[in-house]
This record gives C-alpha cells, sequence and structure tokens, in this order.
C-alpha cells in the first residue's frame, strides 16, 4: 500500500515538473489567476457546475495554492457533494494550515452530513487561531449545543413513549372562527383536498387537529406497507412519476395543473426529498399525505435521503414545522418528531410492473443484491451510513465502469456496468431515480438503463434548471418526458427556516 501511495506521489510530481517545463511558474500562476477569477463570476451567478470546472482548470495549472481547493469545496457544497468538498478543504489545509476557510468549508460539510462532531473539531480550530473573532466563537458555540442537545436526546431516548402515543386529540379545540379544510368523520375526502390545495395556496394554515389527525393516519397506512412496494400498472392507465420536490409548493400546484390532480384514474408517484430548502414543505407534505390516504392504491410516495431527522434539523423542515405549528411543539406533543416517526415507515423503492425499480439514490456497492433482499430491508429507523437502505436513499451514477466512493460522502457511484449486472439479475427494463438537479429535469444514461428526474424547477430559486416528470402507461413502458418552468411563489426564501448555523456559510 505505502508503494502504491509512493508511486501515486511521484507520478502526480513528475506531471506537475512537465507542466513548470513547457511554462514558467509565473505564467502558470497568471494564467490559473485568470482561470479562478472567471470561475468566481460564475459561482456569483449560481452557475456552481461552470466554477468547479473551472477552478479545476486553475489548479491543473498551479496546483499549489490553497484557495483555489477552498473555492471549489466551496462550490462542491453549493451542489451537494459533500465528499469532494471535504477532500478538497483537507487538501487545502495541506498546502497552508492558516487557511481558516478551509476549516468552514469543512466544518460545513461535515454539517452537511450530520458529522457535527468532527465540524465541531474544524471550529475548535478556528477559535484557537483567532481565539477575538466573535463570528468564529459564535459557530464554535451552536455547533457545541447541537452535539450536546444530541447526546442528551439520545441518552433519554428510550425512556419516552413515540410522540404518536401521546398526542390527545380532544384537547385540540376547533375555534369558531376557523374556516378553513375540515376532514369528515375524521377522514380525508376529495373536497378537504381541494379546500387545502386553496388554503395552502393562499398561504393560510390547516388546523392543528386536522394536521395531526392526517399524521396519525398516514402514520397506519405506512406501517403496514413492505420496503419495497411492487404496483401493477393496468394495459391504457397512464401512470406519472416525480422527483424531488423540496417544499416548492407552487411548483407542486404546477404539476397538477400540467398533469391533472391524481385519482384513481390519474396515479402518482413522488420519488422522496419532499421537504427541506424550499419554504412551503409542511404545505408540500399534508398535500401529499392527504392524497395518500384519499387515494391509498393510485398514490406513492418513497423515502428520500432528505427523510430524516438530521437533514430535517439542518435543512429547514423541523424549523417550518416549529414556526407553523409552535403550540404544540412541546414536551408531550412534538410534530416534528411525528414526522421522523413516520419518514422511518416511508417505502424504500416500489417496482412497476415487474420491470421497472424505482428510488431515491440508487445501486448497491454489492452486486448481489436483490429484489428479495430489499423486500426484507428493516426500514424503521434513521438512515445507516453504509449497506443497501442507505444506497438507496443516497447514491448516484457515474459514467465509467465499476463503483467508487460517491461524491456526496454517503452512498456509492454505480457504473453502466453495475446497473446492466443488476437489471438482468432482476429481470427488470431500466431503473428510475431522483436525487440530482438536471437542467432539463431529467437524464437518461447507462445506455437508457438509468434514468434521473427532478421535479423541483429553478431548484433553491438559483439553480435555473426545470423540473420534470415521467409519463408511462401500462401497456408502454417507454418514458415519457415533459420538463417545465418555475412559477411564482409569495416571497419566502428557500432556507428560511434552516438552521441558522448553517446559513452562515
Amino acid at each position: 500500500m505505502l508503494l502504491s501511495m509512493d508511486a501515486e506521489n511521484v507520478e502526480e510530481k513528475e506531471k506537475e515538473e512537465e507542466i513548470l517545463n513547457k511554462q514558467s511558474p509565473e505564467e502558470l500562476q497568471a494564467e490559473a489567476e485568470k482561470l479562478k477569477n472567471a470561475a468566481n463570476e460564475f459561482f456569483k451567478n449560481a452557475d456552481y457546475v461552470k466554477a468547479i470546472e473551472l477552478y479545476s482548470q486553475a489548479i491543473e495549472k498551479w496546483p499549489r495554492l490553497a484557495a483555489y481547493y477552498g473555492n471549489r469545496s466551496f462550490a462542491y457544497i453549493k451542489t451537494e457533494m459533500f465528499g469532494l468538498a471535504l477532500t478538497d478543504a483537507t487538501m487545502a489545509l495541506q498546502l497552508d494550515r492558516s487557511y481558516i476557510k478551509a476549516y468552514y468549508r469543512r466544518a460545513s460539510a461535515n454539517m452537511a452530513l450530520g458529522k457535527f462532531k468532527l465540524a465541531l473539531k474544524d471550529f475548535e480550530a478556528v477559535v484557537k487561531v483567532k481565539p477575538s473573532d466573535k463570528d468564529a466563537r459564535a459557530k464554535f458555540n451552536e455547533c457545541g449545543k447541537i452535539v450536546k442537545r444530541i447526546a442528551f436526546e439520545k441518552a433519554i431516548a428510550v425512556e419516552e413513549k413515540p410522540v404518536s402515543e401521546t398526542i390527545d386529540l380532544e384537547s385540540l379545540t376547533i375555534e369558531g372562527d376557523y374556516s378553513g379544510p375540515v376532514l369528515e368523520d375524521g377522514k380525508v375526502t376529495l373536497k378537504f383536498v381541494q379546500d387545502l390545495l386553496d388554503t395552502f395556496r393562499d398561504q393560510k394554515k390547516l388546523h392543528s387537529r386536522f394536521a395531526f389527525q392526517i399524521l396519525l393516519q398516514i402514520k397506519d397506512l405506512f406501517k403496514n406497507q413492505p420496503s419495497l412496494v411492487d404496483i401493477d400498472v393496468p394495459k391504457g392507465q397512464k401512470f406519472t412519476i416525480c422527483g424531488d420536490i423540496h417544499g416548492q409548493y407552487y411548483d407542486l400546484l404546477n404539476i397538477f395543473k400540467l398533469n391533472g390532480l391524481p385519482s384513481v384514474d390519474n396515479p402518482y408517484l413522488f420519488n422522496g426529498d419532499f421537504v427541506d430548502r424550499g419554504s412551503f414543505s409542511v404545505e408540500c407534505i399534508f398535500v401529499l399525505f392527504s392524497f395518500k390516504l384519499l387515494y391509498p392504491d393510485s398514490f406513492y410516495m418513497a423515502r428520500g435521503n432528505h427523510e430524516s431527522a438530521t437533514m430535517n434539523q439542518m435543512y429547514g423542515f423541523e424549523g417550518e414545522v416549529k414556526s407553523k405549528y409552535p403550540f404544540y411543539f412541546s414536551k408531550s406533543s412534538k410534530m416534528a418528531d411525528l414526522f421522523t416517526e413516520i419518514f422511518n415507515l416511508l417505502p424504500l423503492c416500489h417496482c412497476i410492473n415487474n420491470k421497472i425499480l424505482l428510488m431515491h439514490g440508487g445501486l448497491f456497492r454489492d452486486e448481489n443484491v436483490t429484489l428479495d433482499d430489499l423486500r426484507k430491508v428493516d426500514r424503521n429507523r434513521q438512515p445507516p451510513e453504509t449497506g443497501a437502505m442507505c444506497e438507496l436513499l443516497w447514491s448516484d451514477p457515474q459514467m465509467m465502469c465499476g463503483t467508487s466512493d460517491s461524491k456526496r460522502g454517503v452512498g456509492t457511484m454505480f457504473g453502466p456496468d453495475v446497473t446492466k449486472k443488476f437489471l438482468q439479475k432482476n429481470k427488470l427494463d431500466y431503473i428510475v431515480r431522483s436525487h440530482e438537479v438536471k437542467q432539463e429535469g431529467y437524464e437518461v444514461i447507462h445506455d437508457g438503463k438509468c434514468i434521473t428526474v427532478f421535479s423541483a424547477p429553478n431548484y433553491c430559486d438559483q439553480m435555473g434548471n426545470k423540473g420534470a416528470f415521467i409519463n408511462i402507461t401500462g401497456d408502454d413502458l417507454t418514458p415519457k418526458f415533459t420538463s417545465f418552468e418555475a412559477v411564482p411563489h409569495p416571497n419566502v426564501k428557500p432556507m428560511a427556516y434552516a438552521n441558522p448555523l448553517f446559513g452562515l456559510f
């Protein structure tokens, strides 16, 4: 192993020397600086992919400057490539231990992955170098509070009942002036859902009693579903597949406008990441849950990597729930914790007509995984950092063959050969996954066998991408794509409810 690493180091040095022999150091540095400045402009305009490309070119020209790695690390964070962001931040610190921004970048990436103890170490390093820096001290203290809170919650978790067993619906009185949607005999009806769509569109709230009733009912429904749900789409029937929504409620309404409301004759599947980042996540999730209760056999929801406690704490959903239902966030009745219970029960994947497998993330490092293995996954927990459940939620495709460590720092990168073997082994036609922003809202790779669909246009109000959904029919499983632009929404910025510490990066 050491010999291999030494050989790699020698090869890198030889490449550097070869470059230096062609141009003077001054020329290389000047060209690298031009590339970095151009990358900065693309970064400012939220074109992070182009910025990464130019930062990479600057690094090729002059790989000895910590700031280039630090800048690219920040761009990787913006595109949720947290694994690559960690690598770049660490490289920057190897080149310059005093480069403070690299500690922040690494802390930010670790926090995004829920590794708060590692983030705390980097904040501590900054405080030691700059003890009088109030901003650094504030971040250190805030991150320390998160670490302590997690430790405390872990210590008392065994002693507490599930939140779902502590809710007293009778105590949630409906005020006389409430004019919003009403459950009929405690049940979701089509009229209730139509009223709910209008209520949320007008930025009004669903009464907490009905909100809790929906959550308790949906928990019981998901509890009785398997980890892999088989779906039968009859001949001639249209079926719609949507990707990430991420709290973009007004774009969700636009999908229904373009493609029709869900119904028995117009079934849908939403492929994870319903919440976080967008600041209308509460509205999105209650609408989706209501449709699931109304049409349990014609409306499907798969868990995404953002249907987890850590992601919700960082990216806004927990904060949004607390803000919109503040009175009920108490020791005895925590709506955010009830959402966590429900998210733990969401199915992990779906299989349509025994031919299409759908999951939020992707495939597996272990080439022997079968559909039967997925049916047996114990999903009622927070996502683990390895294994099939983790990979279903976090993995991404790559163009080269084989598997490799994830650019996100969690999950697996899988190549076209991995996709082909998995499909052959399980007698499937293709896979559909989400999890990644695509410029047209979708992407088809791996010889047409791996499809990505992403349904949050102009993601976070800055990516400029289209959203998309897929239509198939029971007798024609050929995917048909519809791309759509973002629509206007009320003046509430994305990440408005996110952890304030995360917003400081």
